[in-house]
């Protein structure tokens, strides 16, 4: 009898600590399972290193290695081969939840171009597929959840709106987890995404790249650290802040083509023209290689991103025979892939920069995009430079008729940016618009009204700044107002225009050029020395296409 008793006992115990596991079974639920996940080798054209990261939390031993080169991969953007070394580490533990959330943190896209339909609906499903997983650590909940407050509703709530609730979310786990550094990092990438573009004071940004600054000595090879801190100074007021990091964030990540690229954004803001040269040689390169890589139906995008970077720096420092190699390139190219805004953008700019910076009016009248199944009317902004482009080059070439026919056709673009309430875009395309009234209204003689809009198209421009998404405006309206008001013979006014906007935009030719003129004009001998040196510094390397060049080299040689 005590042994029955005995066999039954066991029996029991067993039969309940298998009950048990059944209950705690830790598997996502397989009815969410059907997420097409992004798959195969990693590819990686510019080396092997992506910097080092250390953050597994909840993964099994065995892919810790492959979940931190994800999240390496993820914070240089290079948002594919994150995903396919994310399901990696799904394919070998697909308890993981974090690898669920590297998913959604994918297809989120912080700062650059929104999610797409697809982006929204697999990083919602990846969401969904972390909640699922019920042996959770409370830390990796938290995580999950603060991904999901960006996905939740996204078909009901603008995008501004989730990102604000994302930044909130990882702002709590920042507090709680003081010891956690990539709550910090990650924290800072959502005070960054958050930020309101119109914010001069730079509230997010300022917080953001305090937080990396103060983690940087200890962690000098963390790619997201550098790579944050560009985007968090990436502003006249701050770009110096940014210039050790910009330094080392191309040597921390060889392997990313982004990593390449993005301290080109800051030598661009102090007007280190050949560094951002460099930069953007090895960025492009390694785009075309990644291209040809994976098979892309085209030209990346991240490849004409950078060319567009190349064609501002190449034309500050008069390299006009690399700015016409350019320019070929980009009418040898039909396809570019994806095609959205960082697409469009470039595409639009490059020639409408290299022939309204090297005055080829004519050129500039009649500017066409080339690109195959390019939608230019779903990019009302692009659209804008390229009547923007036309107005200046017809007004200039005295076609009076034809400028106000662009001109209406770039106040459309605005009206319908406006009407869809994309008002950073409505605003930027409102500076081109006021800005070409004036010089229409200033070839009819209406000098008044002329320097009336240009004021007013500066003023718009000082209280915006540009997006990471250009390296500046195709013709600042600062540099506009100096032109205008050496138009009319005011140069002592001219002067202050145009310094000022040396100021925001340092080493930009035109405006060097101008100030020179403007300094000379009004017996300013000394300040005249100064800017065509300067110019013919900023030179050196030129081919001498530029008439300015020999301008100032002869002024130089008489005094």
């Amino acid at each position: 009898m005590k042994f029955s008793i005995q066999i039954l006992l066991y029996f029991s115990i067993t039969f309940i600590c298998i009950a048990g596991c059944q209950n705690t079974n830790n598997s996502p639920d397989p009815k969410l399972l059907n997420i097409e996940l992004i798959r195969g080798d990693i590819i990686l054209c510019s080396g092997s290193s992506l910097g080092v990261v250390s953050f597994s939390l909840g993964c099994r031993n065995s892919t810790r290695d492959t979940f931190n080169l994800a999240v390496s991969l993820l914070h240089s953007f290079e948002y594919d081969e994150a995903e396919k070394a994310f399901a990696k580490v799904i394919d070998k533990d697909p308890e993981c939840a974090m690898a669920y959330w590297g998913v959604a943190m994918c297809n989120f896209h912080a700062l650059w171009r929104p999610p797409t339909i697809q982006n929204l609906t697999k990083g919602s499903q990846a969401i969904d597929i972390a909640r699922s997983i019920k042996n959770k650590s409370e830390k990796e909940t938290e995580y999950v959840e603060a991904i999901a407050a960006f996905y939740t509703d996204w078909n009901k709530l603008d995008h501004e709106t989730r990102i604000k609730k994302f930044e909130q979310a990882m702002e709590d786990i920042y507090t709680k987890y003081p010891d956690d550094n990539e709550a910090a990092i990650f924290y800072a990438l959502a005070l960054n995404s958050a930020a309101d573009l119109s914010d001069k004071t730079y509230k997010n940004r300022r917080k953001a790249g305090l937080i990396l600054e103060h983690l940087f000595p200890d962690q000098p090879n963390h790619p997201g650290i550098a790579h944050y801190i560009i985007h968090s100074y990436d502003y006249p007021e701050l770009a110096e802040m940014a210039l050790p990091a910009a330094k080392l964030y191309a040597s921390i990540a060889p392997a990313s083509s982004h990593a390449q690229h993005m301290p080109s954004h800051i030598f661009t803001r102090l007007g280190l023209w050949e560094e951002s040269i460099q930069s953007n040689l090895n960025a492009t390169s390694s785009a075309q290689c990644y291209a040809e890589q994976v098979g892309m139906d085209g030209h990346w995008d991240e490849e004409i991103h950078g060319i567009d970077y190349l064609m501002y720096a190449y034309l500050q420092t008069a390299q006009i025979s690399e700015a016409k190699k350019l320019l070929e390139y980009l009418r040898s190219i039909k396809r570019i892939s994806p095609m959205g805004l960082k697409a469009a953008y470039p595409s639009a700019a490059i020639p409408a920069r290299f022939y309204l910076e090297t005055r080829q009016w004519e050129k500039a009248a009649k500017i066409e995009m080339t690109l195959q199944d390019f939608p230019i009317s779903e990019f009302p902004w692009p659209n804008a430079i390229v009547h923007f482009s036309r107005t200046l080059g017809k007004v200039h070439m005295g076609d009076l008729p034809g400028s106000k026919i662009e001109l209406k056709a770039l106040t459309r673009c605005h009206d319908y940016l406006e009407q869809a309430e994309n008002d950073y875009m409505a605003n930027q395309v409102l500076i081109m618009v006021k800005a070409a009234d004036a010089w229409i209204n200033y070839s009819e003689n209406k000098h008044d009204q002329a320097l009336a809009l240009m004021r007013s198209s500066t003023d718009l421009e000082m209280k915006t700044d540009k997006q990471s998404l250009t390296p500046g405006e195709v013709l600042p309206a600062q540099e506009l107002l100096g032109d205008l008001l050496s138009e009319l013979k005011r140069p002592k006014e001219a002067l202050h225009a145009y310094e000022l906007n040396l100021q925001i935009r340092p080493n930009r030719f035109n405006s060097i050029y101008g100030a020179a003129l403007a300094a000379k004009n009004i017996g300013d001998d000394e300040k005249a020395k100064m800017y065509f040196e300067s110019l013919i510094k900023m030179t050196s390397v030129s081919d001498r296409d530029r008439p300015e060049i020999n301008e100032a080299q002869k002024y130089i040689s008489q005094i």
